[in-house]
């Protein structure tokens, strides 16, 4: 049996459509994170979750139980908001006690339990310190200490890294993986962020417009993205036009000057995608023929854009310390058939 289980879970607002037919089955212990863009219905799937909105049709349940018939002050979540709401006349020590306090632990389990919980997220020493005199990274710290105080059997994530500066909340992201893993909290999380989804979770549910596009772990939506929207969602992708011709042996697919052996389960015109930092540069005479027309240097890698057969393409080669193409020369760019993504041409994204 699945630990959490949204089976066909569907919200309406008016004719609205904000989740349509979502299927997921969450294990326990696993970081799950529903990652789109704006409006694609993943934060409205969590508060259905939490028991803010109520469901237009399916079913939530959670370790068997069905959730629409348990209050939401009952379901025994941990959740952390966005603006993290913290309560800006209680102390660091004050607000991770409150979910205790309503819960009438006793006095001093609750500052045993307030203590460790602030250690684990590194604020041992800001009990006695107010929100308004915490930074941002320390304000999301005391939120996920009092949502995880409570002991939840299911902690819910709203974008709480989103306010944090990229620096900061790069660590955040390594600490906050660290603690789940340390507690083995199933957790879902919500946001838009790609990179923090890749880097937080054991799988990603990408959805756009209120659908799933694709569930699969991190390298799975990455390397073999299941539709477009996610191959583009999720990074940026060349695309070529190309077909397969099948009148060879064995058939081959063609783009431009590059071609290989056609996979299986294709004919005609096709759209090849390729990840940018798996092009290479090529021999003469070999791949798709092409000129650098910009250079960027930054840093671990150089950023090339170039203009080919088929079109613009970008390619990221790592800094190695090697000669890299100037401005302006020509190259051949080729990649590894298995390092692609086909989709029939004309399938929209």
């Amino acid at each position: 049996m699945a630990f959490l289980e949204l089976d066909g879970v569907t919200k309406r607002f008016g004719p609205h459509v904000a989740v349509e037919q979502l299927d997921l089955t969450v294990a326990k212990g696993e970081f799950v994170s529903l990652l789109g863009p704006s409006g694609c219905g993943k934060t409205t799937t969590l508060q259905m979750i939490a028991g803010f909105l109520d469901l237009t049709g399916g079913a939530i349940r959670l370790e068997g139980r069905n959730l629409a018939e348990i209050h939401p002050s009952r379901r025994g979540l941990g959740i952390v908001f966005q603006s993290y709401a913290l309560f800006p006349h209680m102390t660091a020590a004050e607000n991770v006690a409150f979910g205790l306090e309503m819960r009438r632990v006793p006095a001093a389990e609750r500052a045993e339990r307030v203590e460790a919980a602030l250690a684990m997220v590194g604020l041992a020493g800001f009990a006695d310190r107010y929100p308004r005199r915490m930074s941002g990274g320390q304000q999301q710290r005391v939120a996920l200490a009092r949502a995880l105080v409570i002991r939840p059997s299911l902690l819910l994530l709203d974008e709480p890294l989103s306010n944090l500066d990229a620096k900061l909340r790069e660590e955040m992201q390594i600490e906050l993986r660290q603690i789940q893993r340390n507690l083995g909290t199933t957790t879902i999380l919500v946001t838009h962020d790609q990179v923090e989804a890749m880097s937080l979770s054991d799988r990603i549910v990408v959805m756009n417009t209120g659908r799933v596009e694709q569930i699969g772990t991190p390298q799975e939506t990455y390397e073999r993205p299941a539709s477009a929207f996610v191959a583009n969602f999720l990074g940026k992708t060349n695309e070529f036009a190309g077909t397969i011709e099948a009148g060879t042996q064995p058939a081959r697919i063609v783009a431009g000057s590059w071609s290989a052996p056609a996979p299986a389960g294709f004919s005609g015109p096709v759209t090849v995608s390729v990840r940018p930092e798996k092009i290479g540069f090529a021999g003469a005479g070999q791949g798709l023929a092409a000129r650098v027309a910009i250079r960027i240097f930054q840093g671990n890698h150089w950023l090339f854009q170039c203009e080919t057969e088929c079109g613009p393409a970008i390619v990221i080669r790592q800094n190695d310390g090697m000669a890299q193409p100037a401005e302006g020369e020509a190259v051949r760019l080729a990649w590894r058939p298995e390092d692609m993504s086909l989709r029939a041409a004309g399938v929209r994204p």
